[in-house]
C-alpha cells in the first residue's frame, strides 16, 4: 500500500477508536447530513464536544463541513478514506489468509510423514 494510502488509513484507525466519533458517524450513516447542534440533540454528549469530534473527523477525512442555512455548518459523510482503510485490511487479511494456508500445508504434510 503506498505511503499515502497508509496515512489515510491510519488517521481512519484513529478516528474509529474512539467511541463517541464511531457514535457520530453512525448518527450521520442514519440520518444524514446534521449540525452539530442536532448531533448534541441525539447524543449524549455537549456541541461543544461534538465539535472538536467533527474537527477529528474532518482532518480524517470522514465528514466534510458543507454550508448550511443562516451560517449554520453541516456534517456530511465521506466514504473515500474508508474505502482505503477497508483496502488495506483487505491486504492484511490477504497476507494473513497466504501464511495460514502454508502453515496448515505444512503440518498436514507433517502429519502425513507421521503416519
Amino acid at each position: 500500500m503506498p505511503p499515502d494510502q497508509e496515512s489515510v488509513a491510519e488517521q481512519v484507525f484513529v478516528a474509529l477508536a474512539d467511541p463517541t466519533r464511531r457514535g457520530i458517524l453512525a448518527t450521520l450513516a442514519a440520518a444524514g447530513p446534521a449540525t452539530a447542534t442536532d448531533l448534541a440533540d441525539r447524543l449524549p454528549i455537549t456541541r461543544q464536544a461534538i465539535a472538536k469530534h467533527l474537527a477529528l473527523l474532518a482532518e480524517a477525512g470522514l465528514v466534510t463541513a458543507e454550508p448550511g442555512e443562516r451560517r449554520r455548518v453541516r456534517y456530511r459523510l465521506r466514504s473515500a478514506p474508508m474505502r482505503v482503510a477497508q483496502q488495506f485490511l483487505a491486504a492484511l487479511a490477504s497476507d494473513w489468509d497466504g501464511r495460514l494456508e502454508a502453515l496448515m500445508d505444512h503440518l498436514e504434510s507433517e502429519k502425513d510423514k507421521e503416519s
